[in-house]
């Protein structure tokens, strides 16, 4: 009598962490793309300048190393708010979030730091 309930007993601690489980797991998948989506991609860089292929910004890795980035486009609001065609803001440190698109890169919010 006492190993039936014990039997049972497990059988439904088992059911209800399976399931349970379960659905932590999906609502946190959904989460996470919708994140992504609003934000887009992060990265800290100081503006180089405006070439032919776009605008580069230059950002320091972990190890120190400069690296060169460069964004195609920018979105409308973020070429009313900074002038990225003139010399002016070369050397300013910028937030940039951006989206790829492909081989394109979009600048879609920018902030001066």
């Amino acid at each position: 009598m006492n190993a039936k309930k014990i039997i049972l007993l497990s059988g439904l601690i088992v059911l209800f962490l399976s399931l349970s489980s379960f659905k932590s797991q999906s609502e946190l998948n959904t989460d996470l793309v919708i994140i992504e989506a609003q934000e887009g991609f992060v990265v800290y860089a100081t503006y180089d300048g405006k070439v032919d292929a776009g605008y580069n910004f230059v950002a320091t890795d972990r190890n120190g190393n400069a690296q060169t980035l460069t964004f195609q486009k920018a979105n409308d609001k973020v070429l009313r708010t900074f002038d990225l065609s003139g010399e002016s803001l070369v050397g300013t440190n910028f937030k940039i979030t951006f989206n790829k698109d492909g081989k394109t890169d979009t600048i879609t919010m920018l902030e001066k730091l």
